[in-house]
């Protein structure tokens, strides 16, 4: 699934792309790609047009498109195959094209949500004062936010009762992170992944949280990671930060501090990867 630096990318094209233009017609090809949206797909199609694009903005893994000054927003996830898609007017359509959004402007590009296994979606809510859409109010922001509190965040992992990783992928804590960028920011931080959130010093969480954050800044910086062709970002192209991972992926490779292999190890219906070495388990 795309995390924030993926996600982020996608924010970019779109804000480059459609931001400021006023969509003219919406055509649901796919009713799955709708369905958080109660009233249905002509409700939804409906409710969007007429209306303009305002900044298009970001929370961990979701974003979102303002419309004009409606108080709505179209929240869109990517799930695990979905992709947000600026296309020429006339391109043929993709196989797993769910909604086309046409502007009323002579630019001749139009919005297209494709989405393979059908996991993503769109939908439009109701903004909070603050301007995020009210059913992912609770999360919490992100290591790239320039409001994120450090102080604020590192207090609140210490009193965590859990795992360094799984205190990393909770979205209330701190969004954003997901399995990949846990992973790489664990071997920087030289941390195991089972780690007890309540033995890290102050320092050490702080070192945790620079390195969760340097490292989805260079994976931001490379247009993200894609192990296949399922996350693009919005003119197709695919990220290529996977060349530069030093843990997540790499099973039996040599670690790049040390020369240890690197193992993987089943975690929560997915997998951890980590230096056996520079990763030292927990004491039980």
């Amino acid at each position: 699934m795309p995390e924030l630096p993926e996600v982020e990318v996608v924010r970019r094209g779109l804000q480059r792309w459609i931001s400021g233009r006023t969509i003219a017609e919406v055509r649901v090809l796919h009713p799955r790609a709708v369905r958080r949206h109660p009233a249905g797909a002509e409700d939804f199609a409906a409710q969007l047009n007429g209306h303009s694009v305002g900044i298009v903005r970001r929370r961990g893994k979701y974003l979102w498109l303002p419309l004009g000054a409606t108080g709505t927003s179209v929240l869109g996830h990517l799930g695990m195959s979905g992709q947000l898609l600026v296309q020429p007017e006339g391109a043929p359509d993709e196989r797993h094209l769910r909604v086309r959004v046409r502007f009323d402007d002579t630019i001749g590009t139009e919005l297209r949500f494709v989405d393979q296994r059908t996991f993503g979606g769109l939908s439009l809510h109701e903004n909070t004062p603050d301007g995020i859409p009210d059913v992912i109010a609770h999360i919490a922001r992100d290591p790239l936010d320039p409001a994120f509190d450090d102080a604020a965040f590192i207090a609140a992992l210490r009193l965590r009762r859990t795992t360094v990783k799984r205190a990393l992928l909770d979205q209330t804590l701190i969004s954003g992170v997901g399995n990949i960028y846990a992973d790489e920011a664990l071997w920087r931080a030289k941390l195991h992944y089972e780690r007890p959130t309540a033995s890290l010093t102050r320092p050490r969480a702080a070192e945790l949280l620079q390195h969760a954050r340097d490292v989805m800044n260079a994976a931001l910086a490379e247009g993200g990671t894609s192990f296949d062709s399922l996350y693009v970002n919005v003119n197709g192209e695919s990220g290529y930060f996977d060349r530069s991972l030093d843990s997540y992926g790499r099973e039996d490779e040599p670690c790049r501090r040390c020369g240890t292999p690197i193992r993987r190890r089943p975690w929560m219906n997915r997998s951890s990867y980590f230096c056996p070495r520079c990763q030292r388990p927990p004491k039980a």
